[in-house]
């Protein structure tokens, strides 16, 4: 119990720090912490977390292999502008095989039968502005980017996207404390990556910028861990439902 508190508090501290150092611009310094606040959250969920997730453990999986083969990036050989950037790839394929473990982690948990013919129109209307907020999105970088890189950055907003959709969805099906917890976690994921997107490709390196991402990233995490510590209470009725019981 006591080694447990003791990796809390020095997650608490890590991430303090990880925000300090990439507000500062200390790039290689924040993906050494962060890799190592990674490293940490997954034996603390891992050793000290009841019912565990197996998507979830993957998620956290994936997500720490992507930052320490990005981290390993900043000892690897300098990329020339001709040559490809393995290191790119292989850490954002990770990333995207990562959120897919979350994605999978609320489908598989839900009615998915169920859910469509509850929230039909919600869902239509998610669908149109995800692809909406992917084009605009992915395309303020086009003008940086290959088009092998376009491509890969496209799978990966339309990705964290749907990551943000799914959550949502579960949320308006469940209403409950742990799907609350997931959306909030989802919801600083997206601004994270969008903040993230601008501080590499258009205001290059903005001290506010890899501040405000580093801090959502941080917060992301705590609220995932959160939710790994409690369970789904199932789905509960609208507030409008619980008024009408109580009216009648």
């Amino acid at each position: 119990m006591l080694v447990n508190r003791i990796i809390k508090v020095g997650l608490l501290l890590l991430g303090g720090v990880f925000i300090v150092l990439q507000g500062l611009a200390f790039e290689l310094e924040g993906a050494a912490v962060s890799a190592l606040m990674l490293v940490l959250l997954t034996v603390l969920y891992c050793k000290w977390t009841n019912n565990k997730s197996r998507m979830f453990f993957w998620f956290l999986v994936t997500f720490t292999l992507a930052h320490l083969l990005s981290y390993s990036s900043w000892y690897g050989p300098i990329i020339q502008q001709e040559q490809i950037d393995y290191y790119y790839y292989g850490a954002n394929i990770l990333y995207i095989v990562s959120y897919l473990f979350l994605i999978a982690k609320i489908a598989l948990s839900i009615k998915i039968k169920a859910v469509f013919k509850e929230l039909a129109i919600p869902i239509l209307i998610l669908f149109l502005l995800d692809i909406f907020c992917v084009v605009l999105v992915t395309d303020t970088t086009k003008s940086a980017l290959s088009v092998y890189e376009y491509t890969l950055e496209f799978i990966y907003n339309a990705v964290i996207m749907a990551l943000l959709s799914v959550a949502l969805i579960d949320y308006m099906y469940r209403n409950d404390n742990k799907s609350m917890l997931f959306l909030l976690g989802s919801i600083c994921i997206v601004f994270s990556e969008i903040i993230q997107l601008a501080y590499f490709y258009i205001l290059k390196n903005d001290k506010n910028l890899g501040f405000i991402y580093s801090f959502f990233l941080v917060v992301a995490f705590l609220f995932f861990y959160l939710q790994s510590q409690v369970n789904f209470t199932g789905p509960e009725p609208t507030y409008v439902d619980v008024d009408e019981k109580l009216e009648a």
